[in-house]
């Protein structure tokens, strides 16, 4: 035997490890409608350049009949390659080996690659497809989820983390994904649940589906646990790609410039864009696609709290995080899940050096004895404390309304707002104007002979004084009062004027946001 007999051995073990479960598994895999493990690597990074990292792992569980059962890598691929030619970090789990149950090896094969990924100041993807903990381990495999959640918590705020659900994910493994920033999920073939509906209905008698129970579709418009869904893996990891493209690698990075073709920033359209009546309806998406870079609009969550409408987008090629009440949904009053949706996208922009621009138009918190039991004040307070944590440039443009606490807690100059701009049109106050006339002048409206043309008039009144941009911009809580088809120009000088921008807190371990 010489050195080229060792080298063909050494080709003869990677292509056993290649092959995971074997042909008979990879082929139920295919039949499910689901790639294989390294199929979706390829998908996912630029041609060529993955790098595999410890492929020869493997267990050293002696029980149950696990020393007859070797499982090429452990269940699951690790490495790292290029998305656009930036580094990421990766895992894809393998079901065709155990299920793609996780175990000891398993999990340290994981966390060796994100304290790469954390080292290296990269992204880190998950590509999940898991039965969960493996039971043949016992509490060896729940340690090893222990180490992943500590170092997603640790590695918050520091670098992208991207959790991909393409396949089942149970019990402890929904808690890595539910720590990383966006969880993308696949339509029909993901799910997501603590308790599978075979326990639910031994211990609740609730019959399900685990369809119903933990699908794509009520993940991304119920729960609030995904931010993404597609019809097929193939989809879904172009937009992992595409979501990479809005993001820094690190949080000591900006986010990567896309340059755009020249043209006019005055937008004339803008100007009939929202309707001068305040209680008539229209899509905010509309004045967002008039402001920003052409076909730049990523929306995130688009299916959950439909009353508040975030997502990135480009100016002049360099991203921005958009926050934007949606008037065609609940007149864009702010609830619980609308809350949580704002305040988490906030953190995430600030995470990650990318200016915050929100379009405000804004009735109120959304009142009702299922919002206040539900803790409306808790969620509410998050967007406050979000907004006034963050030290990115911060820019408000109140298109239309701004009433009452939602005013303030939208980014207003109070709670730590760089630049805020109104609309000619904008009313600014305490409650819309009908409310403030039937209240300041009640006895009035009462004792006329007349009280439908005497509540007009005072409503008018209160309208002139009060509801407009002039007395707000008279104390300084408005930078200036625009006009609406300069809205574009106006928002490139701030993002422009801010670009070096630096803001520091007073030193702590961290605050205590109310969760």
């Amino acid at each position: 035997m010489d050195i080229y007999d060792k080298i063909n051995e050494l080709y003869d073990k990677k292509r056993e490890i290649e092959l995971g479960g074997g042909d008979d598994r990879i082929a139920k895999q295919h039949e499910k409608g689901k790639l294989t493990a390294r199929e979706r690597i390829d998908l996912l990074l630029d041609e060529g350049t993955f790098v595999e990292l410890n492929p020869f792992v493997v267990h050293r569980t002696r029980d149950f009949g696990m020393d007859k059962q070797a499982g090429p890598g452990d269940g699951v691929v690790t490495g790292y390659g290029k998305i656009d030619g930036r580094p990421v970090y990766v895992f894809s789990q393998d079901f065709t080996v155990f299920g793609g149950a996780l175990g000891e090896m398993h999990a340290l094969k994981i966390a060796n690659v994100m304290d790469l990924a954390a080292k290296n100041g990269a992204p880190f993807i998950g590509l999940n497809d898991s039965g969960g903990a493996r039971i043949q381990e016992g509490v060896v495999s729940l340690d090893g989820y222990g180490e992943i959640f500590y170092r997603n918590a640790i590695y918050s705020g520091v670098i992208p983390q991207i959790s991909v659900i393409l396949g089942p994910c149970a019990g402890g493994a929904v808690y890595s994904p539910a720590i990383t920033d966006f969880v993308f999920m696949t339509d029909k073939t993901s799910q997501m649940f603590i308790t599978g509906p075979k326990v639910i209905e031994t211990v609740t008698g609730e019959k399900i589906t685990s369809e119903d129970l933990g699908g794509s579709k009520v993940h991304n418009t119920i729960s609030g646990n995904a931010h993404f869904r597609g019809p097929d893996e193939q989809s879904v990891l172009q937009d992992v790609r595409r979501l990479l493209s809005y993001l820094p690698q690190n949080n000591e990075e900006k986010p990567p410039y896309q340059p755009t073709g020249e043209g006019d920033d005055y937008r004339a359209d803008l100007a009939d864009a929202v309707p001068f009546e305040t209680i008539r309806p229209y899509d905010v998406r509309k004045v967002i696609e008039m402001v920003v870079d052409p076909d730049t609009f990523l929306e995130v969550q688009p299916e959950f709290a439909k009353n508040a409408v975030v997502g990135f987008a480009r100016m002049k090629g360099e991203t921005v995080g958009l926050v934007c009440n949606q008037p065609k949904v609940m007149a864009g009053g702010l609830d619980i899940d609308s809350s949580d949706k704002i305040a988490r996208f906030i953190r995430t922009c600030d995470s990650f050096n990318i200016p915050i621009i929100t379009f405000e138009d804004v009735t109120g918190f959304f009142p009702g004895i299922k919002q206040e039991h539900g803790g409306i004040i808790r969620h509410g307070a998050k967007i406050l404390y979000a907004y006034s944590e963050a030290t990115v440039p911060k820019i408000t443009v109140i298109l239309r309304k701004a009433f009452g606490g939602a005013y303030v807690a939208l980014n207003s100059k109070a709670i730590g707002a760089d630049v805020v701009y109104a609309w000619p049109n904008a009313e600014i106050a305490v409650m819309g104007a009908e409310g403030a006339a039937n209240i300041i002048f009640a006895r009035e409206i009462d004792s006329s002979p007349n009280p439908e043309a005497t509540r007009a008039e005072k409503i008018e009144e209160y309208r002139t004084k009060f509801a407009n941009p002039y007395v707000a911009a008279s104390h300084g809580m408005v930078d200036d009062v625009i006009d609406p088809r300069e809205t574009r120009i106006k928002l490139l000088q701030a993002l422009d004027m801010m670009r070096n921008k630096k803001e520091s807190r007073p030193r702590k371990k961290h605050g205590n946001i109310p969760l």
